[in-house]
């Protein structure tokens, strides 16, 4: 068959892109033709994002990919999990939707707990309930006397937004509704109480689409700008975590399996079929989100790369050092020597030296000071690895699941020398790859929508026939159970 082109849009926190793949029925291709940076900005006291700029490098998208693809199938756009905008009664954008890094939503959450207790709110939703949600933002809006709120005909996420400027039509995307700590993942159902008790409006929400379904044609007028047809406009699971999940390149549907989302927050987790909540559940700060085709994500999120990648910052202000070069001296400086914990809030931050931080640590725990860049890197990449092992651990006790593999997916899975740690601190299987796991996702939803896949299964197989994943086996697991022993006393975790 001849290729068909499908147009993905991965918009995160940090910088975006558009990507063309290129399918012809039993494998596809990917080709970036457009990358961007996505940079908040801070004015008269609120950071916001800049939104029409972003709309305009998705335009800038559409044409750049129109010049190297003349036939394209349709659309779709997958965002980061925070954010949202106002339409006002004619349909214009009210203002700038602001960051979810803004201080302003993060202070006036304790004045939220006071109304709803954090843990009768994640009772209620099965939610993460960190104030860099929606939700918060919404409470602080309201207690702030916002005059984008109290003129808000509708609420849409960015994405949404997104296809609202393309299409004109509007809608809230599922997945990306799920992480906003308003809707009811076991009734299944926005959660009207939350609503009364904190005085939101709840009819500013449109009807929910779902992943796979068509959002509209892109319009006329956006079409004659651009200079393509009006092609359609398809909903992927619109939340990134939900796309990356959709897009692991499951090859055994028996086999038990978690992944790892490895990039500078580490996000770990299972795909099942019930939303989990429960006090043990709540304590270790896990939580549930929508996936594809009536699935729940029950995941982790975890410090990941954040910590490494602020010790290059600060290496680089003394010398030149590649990431290959870090992964050379941590892999010939000895194991074990000096271990962290990477969920301490010191290494969440932003720090001018961390490897300072992590000197400082360790010496507070009795341990070894590492000195130099291999046992600095090789301290965060082990106590990452004996991490994940604890997480993991807690995923099998709270789903009731042994697991048999480890899908790690992202960025991070080019450090092999991490991955294969990785799977010798879990004692698992580990299947890493392809790093591009949330435009795969997006891509099979298209797919889905055009009657070429059935189902995520069909597409998940199409995902491993057209990836390259490298695999490893757990090794030394003797030495590693050890080291594991010692990281549970010096974290002080059960």
């Amino acid at each position: 068959m001849s290729k068909k082109n499908y147009l993905i849009f991965d918009f995160g926190a940090s910088n975006g892109r558009a990507a063309i793949a290129s399918f012809e029925g039993s494998s596809f291709d990917l080709e970036v033709t457009h990358r961007f940076e996505n940079r908040p900005v801070f004015a008269g006291g609120t950071l916001y994002w800049d939104i029409l700029r972003l709309f305009s490098e998705l335009k800038a998208g559409v044409q750049a990919s129109k010049k190297k693809f003349a036939d394209i199938r349709s659309l779709g756009i997958d965002v980061w999990g925070a954010d949202y905008g106002f339409l006002d009664e004619n349909g214009k954008l009210i203002s700038n939707p602001i960051n979810y890094r803004d201080e302003q939503s993060i202070k006036d959450s304790g004045s939220l707990f006071k109304i709803i207790k954090e843990r009768e709110l994640f009772e209620l939703t099965g939610a993460w309930t960190n104030p860099i949600f929606d939700l918060f933002r919404l409470y602080s809006q309201k207690i702030n006397n916002s005059t984008a709120i109290s003129n808000a005909k509708t609420y849409l996420s960015i994405g949404d937004l997104f296809n609202y400027f393309l299409t004109g039509n509007i809608f809230n995307e599922f997945t990306r509704f799920t992480t906003n700590v308003l809707y009811n993942q076991k009734a299944k159902k926005i959660e009207s109480s939350i609503f009364k008790r904190l005085g939101l409006p709840r009819e500013i929400f449109p009807d929910f689409i779902y992943p796979g379904q068509k959002a509209g044609d892109i319009s006329n007028e956006v079409a004659r700008e651009l200079g393509v047809d009006p092609y359609p406009v398809i909903a992927p699971a619109m939340h990134d975590t939900a796309s990356a999940v959709a897009g692991i390149p499951v090859a055994d549907k028996k086999m038990k399996w978690a992944f790892i989302s490895l990039g500078t927050w580490a996000i770990m987790g299972i795909e099942n079929n019930e939303v989990l909540i429960g006090d043990d559940i709540y304590d270790s700060v896990f939580s549930n989100e929508a996936g594809v085709e009536d699935t729940n994500i029950f995941v982790k999120n975890i410090n990941g790369l954040w910590i490494i990648q602020q010790c290059r910052e600060r290496w680089l202000k003394e010398r030149e050092i590649s990431w290959d070069r870090i992964v050379y001296l941590s892999k010939e400086t000895a194991s074990f020597a000096s271990l962290i914990d990477v969920d301490q809030p010191q290494f969440a931050g932003l720090q001018a030296d961390m490897p300072a931080v992590i000197r400082d640590y360790c010496q507070g725990t009795g341990q070894k000071k590492p000195g130099s860049i291999g046992e600095i890197s090789r301290c965060v990449y082990e106590s990452l690895s004996l991490k994940f092992r604890y997480y993991f651990e807690l995923l099998e006790r709270f789903s009731g699941q042994k697991l048999e593999l480890l899908h790690l997916i992202g960025g991070g899975t080019q450090n092999r020398l991490l991955c294969q740690w990785i799977s010798n601190a879990t004692g698992k299987p580990v299947i890493a790859g392809p790093t591009e796991t949330t435009a795969v996702g997006n891509l099979l939803m298209q797919l889905k929508a055009d009657n070429e896949i059935s189902s995520i299964e069909d597409g998940r197989s199409l995902s491993r026939a057209s990836s390259k994943v490298y695999e490893y086996s757990p090794e030394e697991t003797a030495k590693w159970d050890g080291a594991y022993n010692r990281f549970i006393k010096i974290t002080g975790e059960k």
